[in-house]
């Protein structure tokens, strides 16, 4: 059981709190590339409980920093995106994309100080079509995390967004629990209809799964397992990385490049953001032709507005109930009645509230993988907090790289071997881009 101390520490993410401290310690993806145009629009964004902004200059540079002027702290949202930076529409004091004061044209000359002033500013940098953001206060940043999505040309990379509104621990940990995908997900899927070279028939046929976790150098691990035909096993792998990164087992492990972050916006809303190898497998269909009942490819957004929480949300939301469709779960033709995997997430994990009470929980065997990873959050960022450690994965981010998730069929009844085994024989589109160049 999480206690009061503990959730605490877990769940709030703003300045000089533990969990923010420690995500401050990593590389952020913040926003797609796209969303910052070429000497366009300031763009608002929260994170980690702080409000900036994040515009892109006149040579092409991304700045993020505190909206607020550091003159008379009126918000830089407002400012004109001109040649060299951000002008503050106030008193026309400009600062470049590294935050730094370029102009006080207010000022006569004589008392101009402009090389004293300086924006609160983040550093930048562009990988596989995102925005990343340091918020840390090292004066050299870590290096990135060599996780495998994140490393793939941009135009190899399909993105998605979707801002939950709930805490990043809850939405993060249903990438981390297995064993409702038979349930949420598939739960009106009987394993007659289900084909015989379909990985999914291990699912539907046996709902209750076995576990093994451990500790890694990027997170913690899981291995969900039932038996097979022939002697053998079907294993599901799945990863959680510091500080924020999942990888789900829904797929075969071959060719499933991919990552999740769950990214705090504050301690009570969350970007989701996706990374997906574009060639990987599609899902295999049913018997029918069809796939998972509800299953959609696209999010339907509401239209982009410029608040602090007007990006990447969904239609389907807690005020029309996900639209759900009653009929359809009565008759199970949805297990829930609510359309798309994602929002089926989505509308489980916001409706446990903001920030979910740890203290009314039950938690059971099936959720060792969640107890297992609030454990090695809890230590790092207390031993951040009070020995100064450097947190798993900020300066050896090639351990990233060991993390694969999928499921697969083979014999063998030590996890961890099976794991590494099946490792061997995976696609690397790196090694593939590489070779072709």
């Amino acid at each position: 059981m999480t206690n009061a101390i503990e959730s605490e520490e877990l769940t709030r993410v703003g300045p000089g709190t533990p969990m923010g401290e420690l995500m401050r310690q990593y590389w952020i993806p913040a926003a797609m590339s796209s969303e910052v145009a070429l000497k366009g629009d300031p763009l608002r964004l929260m994170l980690l409980g702080e409000k900036l902004i994040a515009f892109r200059d006149s040579s092409g540079r991304v700045g993020v920093m505190d909206h607020r002027c550091p003159h008379r702290c009126a918000s830089l949202f407002f400012g004109r995106n001109e040649d060299g930076g951000i002008r503050c529409v106030y008193h026309g004091w400009q600062f470049d994309a590294d935050g730094q004061c370029v102009d006080m044209p207010n000022l006569p000359a004589d008392q101009d100080f402009k090389q004293k002033v300086r924006a609160k500013a983040y550093r930048v940098v562009e990988r596989a079509g995102l925005i990343w953001v340091y918020m840390g206060t090292r004066a050299e940043a870590p290096p990135m995390p060599e996780i495998e999505a994140t490393l793939l040309d941009a135009a190899d990379v399909r993105l998605m967004f979707a801002q939950r509104e709930c805490n990043w621990l809850q939405a993060l940990e249903g990438d981390i629990d297995t064993s409702h995908f038979g349930f949420l997900h598939a739960g009106s899927i009987r394993p007659e209809e289900v084909g015989d070279d379909n990985m999914l028939k291990y699912q539907v046929g046996n709902r209750a799964p076995s576990y093994q976790v451990a500790d890694t150098d990027w997170g913690t691990m899981y291995s969900a397992y039932r038996p097979a035909e022939e002697g053998k096993t079907y294993w599901r792998f799945a990863h959680f990385g510091f500080p924020f990164w999942t990888w789900v087992p829904q797929g075969d492990i071959t060719d499933r490049v991919q990552a999740r972050a769950w990214v705090p916006m504050d301690d009570t809303h969350t970007m989701f953001i996706s990374l997906t190898w574009k060639n990987m497998a599609k899902p295999l269909p049913l018997k029918n032709g069809q796939l998972i009942p509800g299953q959609t490819a696209l999010i339907d957004y509401q239209p982009a507005s410029t608040d602090w929480y007007g990006r990447w949300r969904p239609v389907a939301n807690a005020a029309n109930d996900y639209q759900i469709d009653r009929e359809a779960q009565r008759n199970d033709v949805i297990y829930t009645g609510i359309t798309m995997i994602h929002m089926q997430d989505q509308a489980i994990t916001e409706s446990m509230g903001s920030i979910v009470d740890h203290g009314f929980e039950h938690l059971a065997p099936s959720d060792q993988m969640i107890t297992r990873t609030r454990r090695r959050l809890l230590l790092a960022a207390r031993a951040l907090r009070d020995q100064g450690v450097v947190p798993p994965g900020v300066d050896a981010p090639e351990v990233y790289a060991r993390a694969r998730s999928g499921e697969c069929v083979m014999p063998g009844d030590d996890w961890q071997a099976v794991y590494e085994a099946r490792l061997k024989d995976v696609v690397r589109p790196l090694a593939l881009r590489d070779a072709a160049e």
